[in-house]
């Protein structure tokens, strides 16, 4: 983990590594996506997990604890019906039922620092359950 860290809110920071991974995805597109937590004891966003460009929306969804809340980010890639190549970077906040009140609490608080810092991000979902975040979600706001 980088000794540097951007404050996000008064007493929450991220990582260096948070934002070299996100613009690694925005214009490298090395990774499909990027896992974020917060590690409660520095309260630092770090990332958690990240997807290689080949992984699927699927894999980050299986990625997703399922008693524990996340931030996530997916570089979402189609083709309008003008044949051209589009990509559209999503921001999910993962806050399931199973998760602790004090956590959700803390990803509340946290998500708009985080998604300023997060420059370049396009549409944002909140889901508390898989339904939430289904792939045809993803592909209905992108179009």
């Amino acid at each position: 983990m980088a000794l540097t860290a951007t404050n996000l809110n008064g007493n929450m920071w991220m990582t260096e590594e948070c934002k070299r991974s996100f613009m690694e995805m925005k214009w490298k597109k090395v990774h499909r996506y990027i896992v974020y937590k917060i590690e409660e004891k520095s309260n630092k966003v770090a990332v958690d997990k990240v997807g290689g460009a080949g992984e699927s929306y699927d894999d980050l969804t299986a990625s997703l604890p399922e008693d524990d809340c996340r931030y996530a980010v997916f570089d979402f890639d189609y083709v309008t019906v003008d044949n051209c190549r589009m990509s559209k970077i999503f921001f999910i906040t993962w806050s399931p039922e199973a998760s602790r009140i004090r956590e959700k609490m803390m990803y509340a608080t946290s998500k708009s620092g985080l998604r300023r810092v997060l420059d370049g991000v396009h549409y944002e979902l909140q889901a508390t359950d898989p339904t939430e975040m289904g792939f045809d979600k993803i592909k209905d706001r992108a179009k």
